[in-house]
């Protein structure tokens, strides 16, 4: 039988999901900051700052690494 978890009782995919959904949140705020400029007119930010907008996909990837942690630790569990 399985146990109920709580929120302490998180594994460490359950962090990464969580982290990465935050790491992206970021990344997409980021993008529309980069990216609000060229819409209003004003001058746009340097190169090296369109480099924050890929935390988005940073954040994808470590969200989908979580994942993919937790289906193997489910997999585990059953066997």
């Amino acid at each position: 039988m399985r146990d109920k978890t709580t929120g302490s009782d998180a594994g460490a995919g359950d962090r990464l999901v969580r982290i990465g959904a935050l790491v992206f949140f970021a990344g997409a705020v980021a993008t529309l900051i980069t990216v609000a400029p060229l819409f209003l007119g004003t001058t746009p930010f340097p190169a090296c700052m369109y480099g924050l907008s890929m935390l988005m996909a940073v954040g994808f990837a470590v969200a989908g690494a979580g994942v993919l942690r937790v289906v193997a630790e489910g997999r585990r569990s059953v066997r």
